[in-house]
């Protein structure tokens, strides 16, 4: 167990270190200029190349990508070129509410996706199952934002229920936190559990079909009983897999519903960084997604191991 962790802990520190170097390469190479977005079309030759100097963009790529790499082992992702601080304080202060819209989308996802896709899996040949799967599919059809926007009309305009924009810390306390934490997660989360849901139920159907489901029934067993004790610890392996991947999809999808919402994540801060050229910004924004989803991968294998003995008989 020790060793596998070991290996694969290398193999994501590996991987690291080929996305910061992809990240670092591809930004570089982006057109435009830092320094002249920063002082305007007015800005003299001079005082452009004054700048640059100051900012350090004129060294070369491979120097800046060694300096900005051996900045992030130290935890220091760089200093903004517009407010001209140290970027990880405001990196790490909106990913705090990008994690916490993520974490209830998530939530939500799975509230919906398990008992959905299960009902659909068990009651396949009967009419309300395949209404369940018909509207599982619909929920595929909508994407993130424009279930968002009809949120916030129903919800919002319509019935004055829930606020339209804005965030409230948990701080500020439960009812305003929660009131503005409903509708983006519900918007993240439910399209999100629609494509989960059809995991799920093909998970259940595969099986319901396997040898040892129909021993328990031989021993008098009902289905749903056969399904709930042998079944399901079985098919969560494969949703499981789903599930890391959809927890990956609810990090990128935030970037659009906190913007759709007026939320103080991550997303509101990476493309605030990319309207002012702020490349260190975006940097900083980008490594600790990577981070984050090569943590989830990480974290879903070690659970492959937990859920299935006989992984952990073959390691």
């Amino acid at each position: 167990m020790l060793m596998l962790f070991t290996k694969r802990l290398l193999l994501v520190l590996a991987t690291l270190l080929l996305a910061s170097a992809v990240v670092f390469g591809l930004l570089s190479v982006v057109p435009g200029d830092p320094a002249k977005t920063m002082l305007g079309v007015t800005a003299t030759p001079q005082a452009v190349a004054d700048l640059r100097h100051e900012l350090g963009l004129d060294r070369s790529v491979t120097t800046r990508y060694f300096s900005w790499l051996g900045g992030l082992f130290h935890g220091d992702f760089g200093q903004s070129y517009v407010t001209r601080r140290s970027v990880g304080p405001d990196v790490m202060s909106h990913l705090q509410v990008s994690l916490i819209l993520v974490i209830a989308a998530m939530l939500v996802a799975l509230i919906v996706a398990i008992p959905s896709g299960t009902y659909a899996a068990y009651r396949s040949r009967h009419v309300d199952g395949a209404l369940v799967g018909l509207t599982s599919q619909l929920g595929i059809a909508i994407p993130g934002f424009l279930a968002g926007l009809l949120l916030v009309v129903v919800f919002a305009v319509k019935l004055r229920w829930l606020p339209a924009s804005g965030w409230a810390a948990p701080i500020d306390g439960a009812g305003p936190f929660l009131s503005h934490l409903v509708l983006p997660a519900l918007a993240l989360g439910l399209v999100q559990g629609a494509i989960l849901s059809r995991y799920m139920r093909s998970a259940v159907l595969d099986v319901m079909h396997e040898d040892y489901m129909r021993t328990a029934r031989a021993k008098g067993l009902s289905p749903l009983q056969t399904l709930l004790r042998h079944g399901m610890r079985n098919a969560a392996i494969s949703v499981l897999t789903i599930s890391a991947i959809e927890l990956a999809a609810l990090l990128v999808g935030a970037i659009v519903i906190e913007n759709v919402f007026v939320i103080p994540g991550l997303g509101t801060l990476l493309v605030r960084s990319v309207e002012n050229r702020d490349m260190v910004s975006v940097q900083a924004i980008v490594m600790v997604i990577v981070v984050a989803v090569l943590a989830i991968n990480l974290l879903v294998e070690l659970l492959y191991l937990l859920i299935d003995p006989r992984l952990r008989s073959e390691r």
